[in-house]
């Protein structure tokens, strides 16, 4: 089913008025839903309280894909329904025309695959058939930071496929299994698995649907474990990777309904004991694959002492250095452009640290002045780089907006490592696998989208769209975070 906004044309994020049933795009393509809210609205100073009762408002709308209502003159999501339950009848009725539209697809569909030389050539030069092998993400109401960590992470090929790979886990029984289930915030069912839900997330994509997936289950699972994520507002997409990647790691270590997922990694050949770095108790393949180790290396002015602390990391966050942050463009004219070298240098760069960060000297017996300085002891074999683009400034939350230019293959990581002579000519280089952006101007607003690599062909994730894109236009956007993969040697090397 295709709705397009009869301003715009645009068929991206269809919005219906609940009051007039007209389709219009939502706020973040051309933002013609809202403007039909406000055109509609009366002005307060040329018309009575009474007549303003009498004219319809258009104050509510549904999103087409996900189905989720939301109210512009509350400006938040809607959950409760009319006495009539007129909001469910519009629901279902455009579940109806989508399930049409896609039995209507699905023998064209069948046609393509029937030839697989052809699809696979029709997948490199048409376009519009790339949602054969991508699928979308269903937005929940402002979850995109959740949907653009997802699909990031959906491309980082071993991390999704040891996921994939787990036995499923059947939480339901009886008069429940096999029945989809809708969850809603007051439900007391305790019985939840983050694991499970992530590994069907995982499972549904890449598989060839053409309908954008709704993780519904995965969010729910949210709810109950991550209470900060609870609610429709928007949220810090790299606040929400590292609470996943921490529950995740906590889950596997435990097990789930008396399978051990640890004993499963230790039998997992491909992640090696070398490879692993232990973060808050046993390895998992969260910290096998994303774990790294840091030394902290501190001294005291004063006398000379030094103190060393090792540091395990599942990412690393760098500033974007203050010379750059007037640079706002690739293209820009004044001054150099900042580059991921220029973060990654002033991360581990030699720092003095101010008066409010003095440093107890167990020598000298008292704080004293100091100097800090970070070595990498141990990379991981995915690098997971976040830029910190959003700073506290009196009571508000800014963000910097500077273009930050970064390799999209050969990333040398050897000048940062505390030995680099320990290391192979290789086994510091990376490739980039996905890129989260964050539009907009603040952490609680804006949008999230994501930019990955699958089988050699880059893609753009904004929720339920999946476009084909390319390396330049990768290369132009402005990163949040930076998904490394270990640079895979050709075939036919030596590299065991």
């Amino acid at each position: 089913m295709t709705l397009l906004s009869p301003v715009c044309r645009s068929n991206k994020s269809p919005w219906v008025c609940l009051t007039c049933s007209s389709v219009h795009c939502g706020r973040y393509v051309n933002g013609h839903a809202k403007k039909h809210y406000e055109d509609a609205q009366i002005p307060l100073t040329n018309h009575k309280k009474s007549e303003k009762q009498d004219k319809p408002q258009h104050t509510v709308c549904m999103d087409c894909s996900s189905y989720s209502t939301y109210c512009y003159r509350c400006d938040d999501f809607v959950v409760n329904d009319t006495k009539l339950g007129l909001v469910q009848k519009v629901r279902e009725h455009l579940q109806n025309l989508e399930n049409s539209a896609f039995t209507a697809d699905r023998y064209r569909k069948r046609k393509l695959l029937e030839n697989s030389s052809l699809n696979s050539k029709l997948l490199k030069v048409n376009g519009s058939t790339t949602a054969i092998c991508a699928t979308g993400l269903r937005n929940l109401g402002n979850t995109c930071f959740m949907n653009a960590i997802l699909q990031s992470l959906s491309n980082i090929e071993q991390f999704c496929c040891y996921f994939k790979e787990l036995p499923a886990v059947e939480l339901r029984n009886g008069k429940t299994a096999g029945r989809r289930t809708y969850h809603t915030r007051s439900q007391g069912d305790s019985n939840v698995s983050l694991v499970e839900e992530f590994r069907k997330t995982l499972c549904a994509l890449w598989q060839g649907s053409q309908t954008a997936f709704s993780p519904e289950s995965l969010f729910y699972v949210v709810w109950k474990i991550m209470p900060n994520f609870r609610g429709y507002q928007q949220q810090d997409a790299h606040e929400f990777m590292r609470y996943l990647l921490d529950h995740l790691h906590l889950e596997l270590q435990g097990g789930f309904n008396g399978v051990s997922r640890s004993a499963m990694l230790q039998e997992n050949s491909s992640l090696s004991a070398s490879n692993k770095c232990c973060i808050n108790g046993a390895s998992t393949v969260v910290t096998a694959i994303f774990g790294g180790i840091l030394q902290n290396e501190v001294n005291c002015l004063i006398c000379g002492t030094e103190s060393r602390k090792f540091d395990p990391f599942l990412d690393l966050s760098l500033d974007i250095p203050s010379q750059f942050r007037s640079k706002r463009s690739k293209n820009q004219e004044n001054g150099p452009v900042c580059s991921l070298r220029d973060c990654l240098r002033s991360f581990t760069d030699l720092e003095e640290l101010d008066e409010t960060e003095l440093y107890m000297c167990h020598k000298c017996k008292k704080k004293q002045k100091s100097t800090k300085k970070f070595w990498i002891q141990k990379l991981p074999k995915v690098l997971c780089l976040h830029l910190k683009r959003f700073h506290w400034t009196a009571y508000l939350r800014n963000k910097v907006d500077t273009y930050v230019e970064f390799p999209l293959r050969g990333l040398d990581m050897k000048c940062y490592l505390l030995e680099p002579e320990n290391s192979g000519p290789e086994s510091c280089l990376y490739d980039l696998a996905a890129v989260v952006v964050h539009h907009g101007s603040g952490v609680g607003s804006g949008h999230y989208t994501a930019y990955a690599v699958h089988e050699g062909r880059w893609f753009h994730f904004n929720d339920s769209t999946v476009t084909l894109t390319d390396e330049e236009t990768v290369g132009k956007a402005k990163a949040y975070i930076l998904f490394y993969v270990e640079h895979q040697a050709k075939a036919g090397s030596d590299k065991l």
